[in-house]
């Protein structure tokens, strides 16, 4: 199995950039099918991006297209997740994900391993 650690996150100003960092120890993460959620307390689990079912990119929820760009460092094991222009709707709990499947899924169900998450928060 694989444990995700999440780091990066804070208290911006809408605007801002922060770039959150995802460390995965015990497996590679090209074993996996890694994405970003976010969740507003009440809320449910939101799909913000997730590697494309090809490989060879990252689908992106409409409302972070544009702003948002994650990537991949296999050397470090560490998936990142570049965020400019941020805005208040944007104040979330960020947590990274692995899925076993060989398929992109935005339902969070899908995805076996979980960090803990990094508190984002936009202000205005």
């Amino acid at each position: 199995q694989v444990q995700l650690v999440e780091s990066g996150g804070g208290l911006v100003q809408a605007g801002d950039s922060l770039r959150l960092s995802c460390a995965a120890s015990g497996r590679t993460l090209s074993t996996y099918r890694m994405s970003w959620f976010r969740q507003v307390s009440g809320k449910e689990r939101e799909f913000v991006v997730g590697l494309t079912t090809t490989g060879n990119g990252f689908y992106y929820v409409d409302s972070v297209k544009g702003r948002f760009t994650a990537s991949r460092d296999s050397a470090k094991n560490t998936l990142y997740l570049q965020m400019n222009s941020l805005k208040p709707e944007d104040t979330a709990v960020y947590s990274c994900a692995a899925s076993p499947l060989a398929y992109l899924d935005y339902d969070p169900r899908a995805y076996t391993f979980w960090g803990q998450g990094t508190q984002v928060t936009v202000s205005s």
